[in-house]
Formats: C-alpha cells, structure tokens, sequence
C-alpha cells in the first residue's frame, strides 16, 4: 500500500467531472456546486462559472460539512 497521496487535480482538468448543485439551492441559481473526484473535491460558485473552482482534500470538505450539519458546535 502506498503512503503518497494521490496528486491534486488540476482545474484546467475538470471539464469531465460531475457537478451537483446543492441541495440546499433556493431554485434562482444561488448555490454551490460540488464535484467528487476521488481523494479530492472540487467546489465552485453556480452563479459565476468562469470563477476557477477551489479544489480541497476530500476529508477537509468532510470535516468543514460535519461542522455544520451538527450545528456548528464541533471544535478542532
């Protein structure tokens, strides 16, 4: 098993991944979207998609999702 992590995508390499809206849209193109890719994701503003999307590690956008889906009330 390999201890290197997988190397960060590029932006200029996302115009095949597979955006979803949130599902917290309120329906007049004002949220984010997200692509899953892999060990990665990339974030990116609905309402402006010449934007360059912000690419994270897929456990940090975990932990920023966590902190709000349980009230915001973990610390650390």
């Amino acid at each position: 098993m390999s201890t290197i992590p997988p190397r960060r995508p590029r932006v200029e390499e996302l115009h095949k991944a597979h955006w979803r809206k949130s599902s917290y849209s309120g329906g007049a193109n004002d949220c984010v979207e997200i692509a899953d890719l892999g060990a990665y994701a990339a974030v990116r503003d609905s309402k402006d998609l010449d934007l360059s999307p912000v690419i994270i590690s897929r456990s940090a956008l975990d932990d920023f999702l966590g902190h709000y889906t349980d009230g915001g009330t973990r610390v650390g």
